[in-house]
Parts: C-alpha cells; sequence; structure tokens
C-alpha cells in the first residue's frame, strides 16, 4: 500500500478564489452589493441629483407670483417632477432588494444601484435639464416672454444654469459609460471596481481543517 501510494500523484491544493467565488455566486442576494465603488458613486450623484432639482424647483415655484411666473411654474413643476422620479427609481432598486423578487443576474445588474438603469435614468434627466435650459435661454434672448427686462435676466440666468447642470451631468455620464464599456475589455483582475465586501475564507479554512481533522481521525 505504501508503494501505491507513493506512485499516486500529488493533489493539487484547491483554487481559494475559484471556490469563494462560486460560494458567493449561490446566494442570490450578494449580487446587489457587487461593485460596491461603483454603486455607492452613482448613489451620491442620484442624491445630489434629487437635491439640486428638488431644491430649485421648489425656489422656481415659490416665485410664480412675481411677473411673468408662468416659465417658473413650468420649470419648477418639471425640477420637481424629475427629483421625485430618480426618487422612485432609487427607493423601486431597494424596495426589489428587500423583496427579492429578482433572481437572475442580468435583472439585478440593470436595476441595481449602478447598474442601466441608473445609467437611463441620469441621461434622461440630463436630456431633460437641458431641454428646459435651452428653451429659456432661446426665450430670453428672443423677448417674447412679456415682463420686464429684470424678468429677462432672470430667465436668462436660470437658463445658462440648467443648461450647465445638465451638461456636466451628460458629459459625466457619458464618460462613466465609456469607462465601463472599455474595463469590460479589461481581465478582471486588473480593475480596481471589483472590490467584494464580502469574504468567505475564514469559513473555508475551518471546513478545511474540519474535513482534515476527519480524514486524521478515520
Amino acid at each position: 500500500m505504501a508503494g501505491v501510494d507513493a506512485l499516486r500523484p500529488p493533489r493539487a491544493p484547491p483554487d481559494q478564489e475559484r471556490m469563494q467565488t462560486e460560494a458567493l455566486e449561490e446566494h442570490t442576494e450578494l449580487w446587489w452589493s457587487r461593485q460596491p465603488v461603483k454603486s455607492i458613486l452613482c448613489y451620491c450623484l442620484a442624491v445630489l441629483l434629487i437635491l439640486a432639482c428638488g431644491i430649485g424647483g421648489i425656489v422656481l415655484l415659490s416665485t410664480t407670483t412675481s411677473p411673468s411666473g408662468e416659465w417658473r411654474l413650468a420649470v419648477g413643476a418639471t425640477l420637481c417632477i424629475l427629483s421625485l422620479f430618480v426618487l422612485l427609481k432609487q427607493l423601486l432598486s431597494s424596495a426589489v432588494q428587500d423583496m427579492q423578487c429578482v433572481t437572475r443576474r442580468n435583472h439585478i445588474d440593470m436595476l441595481r444601484s449602478g447598474g442601466l438603469s441608473d445609467i437611463i435614468v441620469f441621461f434622461v434627466s440630463a436630456i431633460i435639464i437641458l431641454v428646459c435650459g435651452v428653451v429659456l435661454l432661446v426665450l430670453s434672448v428672443t423677448g417674447e416672454t412679456p415682463g420686464f427686462p429684470p424678468v429677462l435676466v432672470t430667465m436668462h440666468t436660470v437658463g445658462v444654469s440648467l443648461v450647465v447642470m445638465g451638461a456636466i451631468i451628460f458629459v459625466a455620464v457619458l464618460t462613466f459609460s465609456l469607462a465601463v464599456l472599455c474595463r469590460s475589455y479589461v481581465p478582471s483582475r486588473f480593475h480596481p471596481w471589483n472590490m467584494s465586501v464580502f469574504s468567505i475564507s475564514g469559513q473555508m479554512n475551518q471546513r478545511q481543517n474540519t474535513a482534515s481533522s476527519l480524514a486524521n481521525l478515520i
């Protein structure tokens, strides 16, 4: 028997990284927390967008009693609805994650924070803000809105602010999308966003020690 054991090739050590990946893949609830840096970045951008649109819309709606308040009412209502739209998306993602009613990987990658749904929401928000800003700039330049010159100056200022804000969001989301696209062609071990907040190495070591003890007893 000793000779036969000596002729057997040595067993390859288990691949810890592969074992950990396979163990994590079995838990659907952990898929929502993959790539935490990307998720935190998109979540912070969503919070800033909600606050900026909400505060800006409330300020415009609170001044609708001033001369030529129609454009304030229209733009203010649009910004408030936009902030509620972004907030609804975040609440929807959280609710779906808590209820665990989605179990397919592609659906989770789309709905989670930093997924495809966030990119679409940010693109739509940037376009809406840009359209509102451009319309105000056109109206302020042509002077077709009734009112005094200070009203046109205010309209022009708000229009410029909206255009700058929408352009910044659009460029940021476009850059982010291109970075994600380029990152998909790089081997997974080279990009820093593949950090994981979960580790089961301790449990694996414990299982291996238990298996070794049982083998020794046998």
